[in-house]
């Protein structure tokens, strides 16, 4: 069975097991196989009608055998009495040896019989030719011939037919083999298979005939198979013909007629047809509807006294009236069965009783609980785990031995476990009778997977340039769910070095205990049109220690405190000048080369934080598809240091698994600082800057590309002008107090061909703001005036600067372009930037892999906005 069948859902199949209910299966017409060559035998004898007696017997022809081995193959012997018939039968018994190619049985007229034999002969070796798209590895295994052996031309006949058999499973059904032997000395042969591979046997054409309430096209988007062709069909991988795919489709056909009200809906055929040039095939599917259903009646039996009839008709949501939806039944079902399994009975059977009427085209229902016992946990058995120590995985089950059985307190227990990321996705935790009626046995068989990563790798970032990277880090550490990381990354505008540890289970209490140590140097930027620069650079070095432990089943609470030093610092040959000309060092921040604000904020602080999350997770795994996810986080700094505010963030998510595969995901997330001293002093904000908020980050703008910032324009005469073109704007982010983002996302299904390579396509809409902040101190320079070169004998003079209330230079002065600027502060609001895009997903072998192509559709003033993205090599 291919994974195309494989793909074939459980959910789709508890569908069609209701459309069973109502209807039997249509068989598919199979394609049937070419009748296979009758075998050649020997020459016909001419032996007399009567009984006589073999007077001797003579071997002609054989080499490696001898002639009494040869006659004993035959069993005939001197003195013996022959008939046709004898004679006819040692000839077949010669024959089935398979060590001759030609047998002949002489001299039956006089007795003195005569066997020639022309022997079969042996392979030196197999030799492949022609294929390209199956690898000998693949081929020779299905070979029976060896090397050594006796070659027979019955056996390289069933050796064709296993390579063309071989292609077929990879559609290709064009394929052709022809064998060929090549002579050698002593009868030996070397055997060749020359393969043509031909194309890929794609489907042609879909035909569906008997369809009047759905047209072909929204048939064809139910089905597994596509048609062959179109603007993308260079990237399908569901176009090539496989039988099981064709089954599977009949199935998806039924399936869909069964939601829409088509109770009746049969398959009457299903026949694939190779085209003349035998490349492609034609699937035609016939197909009856008939009549649309409604539902009738919806009533409830129930033999459990917990579960009365009652309750049930509360929780079932199907309305008499509505069309019928065999899903919704299902739907319905499953649900039953989850709230049965959560009283406690584990084999509580619930099964929906169709009563069709054909005149009124009605599809009256009843649901049936059969009666059952309360259920207890027996054992668990878990098995699988090579690494992981059983107690990991143990105190993740909300079950324990003993308890009353509980389905959402099992299901529950499997999305912890998945969670953990030690694992395989999907999981799951399965039920078994026990040793008596009211007894459960829950089995889980894991397969585990690399926790632990090695990783020395070089990666190119849009944001960071290239990036390398040397880390260690394991999340199930000596099997004990311990998390373990050390690690240093490089890139153009960040450095750091790191260590943690974390043990999620303290004393055996789910009590989590962790720390961290850490020394990280950034270099910020501004740009100037385009073109990134280099300006401050902020270093810090610290350590922390967290503490969280759970309040209830989704909710947990951790607390942290960090201590950490910072230092703003720019480059002192870059932008220090020497206002006094006596020292060989620049020693003063020269706003005229850096900017006010930066030199306000140079220096070194202590930062004493203490802080708190409140998290609510219901999410079922590392990559979650269902459940959300809300973290609420409060920091106060203050507690001893240098820098005094409250800073508060919340960050939520919410997904939803959709039909055919889609993951619909809304995130929502914002942050305030609220500053507890005063500003340093005027045009100086009360937040530093290393503390402020300097996301979102939007895709569609570029990293730091929205919020409050300053843009420095240069004088280019005394008379005032600006040069405004934007390859000469310099534009320094400053950060904001405040912030918000949004982003709504689907991710889209994907082929097994696609997943199997980590492809995950999905699009967006992202929007968001960064805003609050105090207006800084500003420059406002008109530039230098150079004087006049002195004549001889005359002393020079020294450069002018033209002061605010100046207008142009003196006369015989000359003003420097370029050497004066006008700073002007671009304030943000909450106004929403927003942008659309898509993207994808790709765990490539070089590292997870983002690639974003966006379009900003609203901005503000001085916002940088960027089209496409991609970042490989780091963590995105």
């Amino acid at each position: 069975m291919t994974s195309t069948s494989n793909r074939f859902t459980s959910r789709t199949g508890r569908i069609l097991l209701v459309g069973t209910i109502l209807g039997g299966w249509a068989a598919p017409l199979l394609a049937q196989a070419a009748p296979a060559p009758a075998p050649s035998g020997g020459a016909l004898l001419t032996a007399p009608a009567a009984s006589r007696t073999i007077r001797s017997i003579r071997v002609v022809g054989s080499e490696r055998l001898e002639p009494e081995t040869v006659r004993s193959y035959a069993g005939l012997v001197p003195g013996q009495e022959y008939t046709a018939e004898v004679l006819d039968q040692a000839l077949k018994d010669l024959y089935a040896t398979q060590l001759f190619a030609d047998a002949q049985i002489e001299g039956a007229d006089t007795g003195d019989i005569l066997i020639r034999v022309k022997e079969n002969p042996v392979i030196n070796r197999i030799v492949l030719e022609g294929n390209k798209r199956i690898k000998n590895d693949k081929i020779l295994p299905e070979i029976k011939l060896a090397p050594r052996q006796i070659f027979t031309r019955s056996g390289a006949r069933a050796d064709v037919d296993r390579i063309i058999e071989l292609y077929r499973r990879q559609g290709r059904f064009a394929a052709s083999v022809e064998p060929k032997i090549v002579n050698l000395d002593q009868n030996r042969v070397d055997v060749v298979f020359e393969i043509s591979e031909g194309d890929k046997s794609k489907v042609r054409a879909i035909n569906i005939i008997g369809n009047e309430k759905f047209g072909d096209g929204r048939l064809r988007k139910e089905m597994y198979t596509k048609q062959a062709g179109g603007i993308l069909g260079f990237i399908k991988s569901n176009d090539s013909y496989d039988p099981d795919r064709l089954a599977a489709d009949q199935q998806k056909l039924r399936a869909f007629y069964l939601t829409q009200g088509y109770a009746d809906f049969r398959v009457v055929s299903a026949l694939a047809e190779l085209t003349p040039d035998r490349k492609d095939f034609i699937i035609t599917y016939v197909i009856e509807e008939g009549p649309r259903y409604k539902f009738g009646t919806v009533e409830a039996e129930s033999a459990i006294r917990d579960f009365p009839a009652d309750q049930i008709k509360q929780l079932v949501k199907i309305k008499p009236g509505n069309w019928f939806n065999a899903k919704l039944v299902e739907d319905t079902v499953t649900g039953l069965n989850e709230v049965a399994g959560s009283k406690g009975y584990a084999f509580a059977e619930v099964s929906p009783d169709f009563q069709r009427d054909a005149e009124k085209h009605e599809m009256n229902l009843t649901f049936k609980v059969d009666e059952a016992q309360r259920a207890y946990v027996e054992r668990i058995n878990i098995q699988g785990n090579t690494v992981t120590r059983d107690k990991v995985i143990r105190r993740e089950f909300r079950l324990n031995e003993g308890d009353a059985f509980n389905a959402f307190k099992l299901k529950r227990s499997q999305d912890r476990i998945q969670s953990l990321g030690f694992f395989q996705e999907n999981l799951e935790i399965k039920q078994a009778q026990g040793s008596a009626p009211d007894r459960v046995v829950l089995n889980l068989d894991v397969e585990e997977k690399s926790t632990g990563q090695l990783q020395l790798s070089a990666g190119y970032s849009s944001l960071e340039r290239f990036v390398i990277a040397a880390s260690i880090a394991q999340s199930n550490f000596m099997g004990k769910g311990q998390q373990l990381q050390a690690g240093i990354n490089y890139s153009r505008y960040s450095k750091s070095v790191q260590l943690g540890f974390t043990e999620p289970y303290l004393f055996d209490k789910q009590i989590v205990l962790g720390g961290d140590i850490f020394l990280q140097d950034y270099n910020s930027f501004n740009f100037v049109g385009s073109t990134r620069n280099r300006t401050y650079q902020q270093r810090r070095m610290g350590t922390g220690v967290r503490l969280g432990f759970p309040v209830t089943e989704y909710v947990s609470i951790g607390t942290r405190y960090t201590i950490s030093r910072d230092r703003i610092s720019l480059d002192k040959a870059q932008f220090f000048t020497d206002p006094d000309g006596t020292g060989p060092l620049p020693a003063v921040c020269d706003p005229q080369k850096s900017s006010t604000y930066l030199c306000d904020e140079l220096g070194t602080r202590l930062t004493s934080l203490l802080g708190y999350t409140v998290a609510f997770d219901s999410t079922n795994g590392v990559r979650a598809t269902r459940g959300q996810r809300i973290v609420f986080t409060q920091e106060f700094a203050g507690l001893g240091g240098d820098v005094k505010y409250l800073r508060q963030r919340i960050d939520a998510t919410k997904y939803w698994g959709l039909p055919a595969g889609f993951i619909l995901s809304a995130h929502a997330e914002g942050g305030y600082i609220h500053p507890l001293q005063k500003a340093p002093g005027p045009g100086r904000d009360a937040i530093r800057l290393n503390d402020r908020f300097f996301g979102a980050q939007l895709r569609g703008f570029d990293i730091r590309g929205i919020g409050p910032r300053i843009q420095r324009f240069v004088y280019i005469n005394d008379a005032g002008e600006l040069d405004t073109s934007n390859k000469n704007i310099v534009s320094d982010t400053l950060g904001g107090r405040a912030y918000y983002m949004g982003r709504l996302e689907l991710e889209f299904p994907t082929s097994s061909g696609l997943k199997s390579l980590g492809l995950r396509p999905s699009a967006f809409v992202d929007v968001g703001s960064l805003w609050k902040l105090d207006k800084p101190n500003l420059n406002d320079s008109r530039g230098i005036c150079a004087p006049p070169t002195p004549a001889a004998g005359e002393t020079a003079q020294d450069p002018y600067r033209l002061q605010a209330g100046d207008t142009a230079c003196p006369t015989n002065f000359t003003f420097v372009p370029g050497s004066g600027y006008k700073e002007v502060f671009l304030d943000s609001s909450a106004k929403p930037r927003l942008s659309v895009g898509i993207g994808v997903n790709w765990t490539s072998p070089f590292g997870p892999l983002r690639i974003d192509i966006a379009k900003a559709l609203l901005k503000q003033d001085g916002d940088d906005t960027k089209l496409f993205s991609f970042n490989v090599g780091t963590q995105f």
